[in-house]
């Protein structure tokens, strides 16, 4: 029998994923991944520039307005994606079932660049967020192997 994993942040032990992004509008963005993913807002940042923190699954997301330079990172300051048609990384989920997701998340408001299609030996669709961020689903074909 399997036992629940228990996803927590910080991580009592090991380590955990969180992916940062920076947006125009924090509130914003913490429901849309609240409301499109079932996300679980732990955060959701205050006047003094703290962040908004929000589970999904077993990943985090970090959302705040961008801003920079600081002592820390003196060369870089962080802004929402000028063009958002042009694109440096993004996010990937996979599922167990991508026309279900597709479905449900569409229902809730997501905005698919096209409905699910066959591609190297998986299922996959991109979809926006509210700042035109990339998310790929994808859902491996059964005879796919890693590694």
């Amino acid at each position: 029998m399997k036992t629940a994993q228990q996803y927590e942040m910080p991580p009592r032990e090991g380590f955990a994923v969180a992916h940062f992004l920076t947006v125009a509008d924090i509130e914003r963005s913490l429901r849309f991944y609240e409301r499109v993913f079932g996300g679980r807002i732990l955060s959701s940042g205050d006047a003094n520039g703290a962040p908004g923190y929000i589970q999904l699954a077993n990943t985090w997301l970090i959302v705040n307005v961008g801003g920079g330079p600081t002592p820390d990172k003196p060369a870089v300051s962080l802004k929402v994606l000028a063009d958002p048609n042009q694109i440096s990384s993004f996010m990937n989920i996979r599922v167990a079932d991508i026309h279900a997701c597709y479905t449900l998340w569409k229902g809730r408001g997501a905005e698919f660049l096209t409905p699910p299609l066959n591609k190297y030996g998986e299922t996959r669709c991109y979809m926006r967020d509210p700042d035109g961020y990339i998310i790929e689903v994808g859902q491996s074909k059964p005879e796919l192997e890693y590694g």
